[in-house]
């Protein structure tokens, strides 16, 4: 069950992301880095999908990805199409790693050492739903930043939760 939650948060996010990217009227604003702001919403899109390729449909899937941690920040002016397709991408690796994998899994060392140590692989699975998060609450002030619109594109919404519905009485 914990593996369709986290499967489905993360999908809920990622498409989150995509409202956030095509919120933008101007392409071009999705890279602005305005005085105080470290990372554009692009850099933010591109480190959170080859952030998760990596660590889930790699490690977890084995789907053959090699993440580039260095490009995640340096490169620029990738068009909104590329990145909305990297997310499609990313959807598709996690779901296939975690459709895939063994509830006992969950238990298990993660492989790999992350931040100078090691931990289950639930507690992992959990970090990167909260990471996916937090980076996409950045990309959603990003936009309201760079564009002037306060407006909300739902970018994490109740309703797209698994066990979400109206009440019956």
């Amino acid at each position: 069950m914990l593996l369709e939650e986290i499967n489905q948060m993360i999908r809920r996010d990622l498409q989150g992301l995509r409202r956030e990217l095509l919120a933008y009227s101007n392409e071009a604003d999705i890279w602005q880095t305005p005085a105080g702001i470290t990372n554009s919403a692009g850099t933010l899109a591109l480190h959170l999908v080859w952030n998760l390729r990596c660590y889930i449909g790699a490690q977890l899937g084995d789907s053959g990805y090699v993440r580039n941690r260095a490009a995640e920040f340096s490169r620029r002016n990738v068009s909104r199409k590329e990145i909305l397709a990297q997310i499609d991408t990313t959807i598709e690796e996690v779901n296939t790693a975690l459709s895939g994998l063994p509830l006992d899994k969950l238990e298990t060392e993660y492989p790999l050492e992350i931040g100078g140590v090691y931990m289950q692989t639930r507690d992992w699975l959990l970090h990167l739903v909260s990471h996916l998060a937090y980076h996409l609450g950045q990309v959603d002030y990003h936009r309201r930043l760079v564009t002037g619109d306060s407006g909300t594109v739902r970018t994490i919404s109740v309703r797209e939760l698994r066990t979400a519905h109206k009440s019956s009485g």
